[in-house]
């Protein structure tokens, strides 16, 4: 059966297989009936199930429709990993990319641009792209709550949708969806800077680097820019006077 010693007495210790005797030496002795179950517990193993899970269920079924249930989850469970591993080969591809295009070995870079991949968010391009200032202010005020940055940069690009939509179809600066949109807008960025707004000139010289953006929301930016300046100017105004 290509089943070490070791693992026979593993399976014995777990009571996965017991043998059907033991010689007056004490040796394991397996009858075919036993190689059998061996048999049933590798080919199970082989597909992916847990020891527990043939222990504890999978050699107790007693009809073909249990056991197409059993391997029905199972395929689920295969098709998640196998999610799991591309998205994997993704991250170590993109990272391969990262590695090459800079000039020396950051591994602090590395693990957040990891962190970006790893929940799913494409967002890791705005990251490389910043000052080290940026970063370090938002390992600071971010770094124990990852989820509320990535809220704001996901509703930075709902804002930007939305000042696209009020753009192309000539909303006034002063008109009251376009002083609604400023209103969240500046929220968001005082909520970004935590109100330093020190780090204002810093996001603007960023915004101004649009030609090293990913290229679609460097787009969506550069159109919208003119529109929303028009739009802050207004609001700004509207709190002065």
């Amino acid at each position: 059966m290509g089943t070490t010693v070791r693992t026979l007495q593993y399976y014995d210790q777990e009571g996965l297989l017991k043998p059907s005797a033991k010689s007056e030496g004490g040796r394991r002795l397996y009858s075919t009936k036993d190689i059998v179950k061996l048999h049933q517990i590798l080919s199970f193993k082989y597909l992916g199930f847990s020891l527990e899970e043939i222990r504890n269920r999978l050699l107790t079924l007693d009809t073909p429709q249990d056991v197409a249930m059993a391997l029905e989850h199972q395929k689920l469970a295969i098709r998640e990993e196998i999610e799991a591993l591309q998205e994997a080969l993704q991250a170590v591809s993109k990272l391969e990319e990262e590695v090459l295009a800079d000039q020396e070995v950051d591994f602090t870079k590395y693990a957040e641009i990891i962190g970006f991949l790893k929940t799913g968010n494409q967002g890791y391009w705005v990251w490389k792209h910043m000052d080290e200032p940026l970063r370090h202010h938002i390992r600071d005020r971010f770094g124990e709550d990852a989820d509320a940055g990535l809220k704001i940069y996901e509703a930075y690009k709902e804002m930007v949708e939305e000042a696209l939509i009020l753009k192309r179809r000539g909303e006034a600066a002063d008109s009251a969806l376009s002083q609604e949109l400023a209103d969240r807008w500046w929220n968001m960025v005082l909520e970004f800077t935590g109100g330093d707004l020190n780090l204002i000139v810093q996001l603007e010289a960023f915004n101004n680097a649009k030609g090293e953006w990913n290229n679609e929301m460097a787009k969506k930016q550069q159109e919208i820019d003119a529109f929303m300046n028009a739009v802050l100017h207004c609001y700004f105004d509207g709190k002065i006077s």
